[in-house]
């Protein structure tokens, strides 16, 4: 299997273009995601993507550190770590504390991209992946901003970035911003294109990382299922591929990086098995007929008497 591309991010620093996703829903500290993330390495996998929000910090420090001690990574240097900033944490005097907490938990000294999760502040306290309308908070993605450009000055991260930003966020963010976003990481697959995100982020500089790149489960996604399309069947059986692969490779083809999620060690084998082949100019012609539909809209951040009444303006109607 070979080597996995690297992109040259904005701030100078290498990236792998596929990650592996360690999020598992509910969001659980689990010791057991240690194995998973050692057969991933072992494989080649050298990007892995965590955040404070899915309690997978931990578990990814100690799978670190075993493989820096067994020779299964030779240095530090040789993966790439990113980690979110939690909405709780979205205010200026939290970011340098919730970066080193993040740090602790992951026994590094620098992370290799640190992203603001969401454009959204929410109230400290609340217990699991839910709150009230009243928990969520004005916003003051400027200063924070600012707070993620001392991190990066201090080297307690490489690169800074944002997720799930809309194209008119990152605007206003690029107006104040004396460090640009090295990435915004979004939602994106054959069914949910980000055409217009991906066309903004290009004149910017600014390197798009797909999440859900399957489009999440089936029963979240229901009707518009990305592995339930018949176009990717059709592909699939013509190159003897999976429908999940020839996804994975649609959204490798368009210069974006992936975050793939399994702890399946074929699985992960089989998501790495997407850079030695292409799709077609016809392949590709058929995936800009499909219909587009955001799976995760994120309607819980929306409330009546919060910065965001309606899921429109949360993504500035890019939906």
């Amino acid at each position: 299997m070979g080597e996995v591309p690297q992109v040259v991010l904005n701030s100078g620093h290498k990236m792998p273009l596929v990650a592996m996703g360690t999020a598992q829903f509910p969001f659980v500290e689990d010791e057991s995601l240690k194995l998973p993330i050692l057969e991933a390495m072992v494989l080649g996998y050298r990007h892995f993507d965590t955040a404070k929000l899915y309690k997978s910090e931990r578990a990814l420090g100690e799978a670190i550190a075993e493989a820096l001690n067994t020779n299964i990574i030779r240095s530090r240097g040789d993966i790439f770590i990113t980690s979110k900033l939690w909405c709780t944490d979205v205010h200026p005097d939290k970011v340098l504390p919730a970066l080193k907490e993040t740090l602790e938990r992951l026994k590094l000294e620098y992370l290799d991209l640190y992203l603001i999760h969401f454009p959204v502040r929410l109230r400290e306290g609340y217990r699991g992946f839910s709150w009230a309308a009243e928990d969520i908070l004005p916003v003051d993605i400027k200063g924070t901003w600012g707070a993620m450009e001392e991190c990066c000055r201090m080297g307690l991260t490489k690169s800074i970035g944002v997720s799930n930003f809309s194209s008119k966020k990152l605007g206003d963010l690029l107006a104040y911003a004396t460090i640009p976003p090295a990435v915004n990481q979004v939602e994106m697959h054959p069914q949910w294109q980000q055409r217009k995100m991906r066309e903004f982020c290009e004149a910017k500089g600014i390197h798009v990382t797909a999440y859900s790149p399957l489009g999440g489960q089936r029963d979240i996604a229901g009707p518009v299922a990305v592995l339930d399309c018949e176009v990717l069947h059709e592909i699939a059986r013509a190159k003897g591929k999976t429908a999940a692969q020839v996804s994975l490779r649609w959204v490798f083809q368009q210069g974006v990086g992936l975050v793939v999620k399994s702890f399946n060690k074929d699985r992960l084998k089989e998501n790495l098995e997407i850079l030695d082949w292409e799709l077609n100019e016809e392949d590709l012609l058929n995936f800009k007929e499909l219909p587009q539909k955001k799976v995760f809209p994120t309607q819980y951040f929306v409330s009546p008497n919060g910065p965001y009444k309606t899921v429109e303006e949360l993504w500035d109607e890019d939906i």
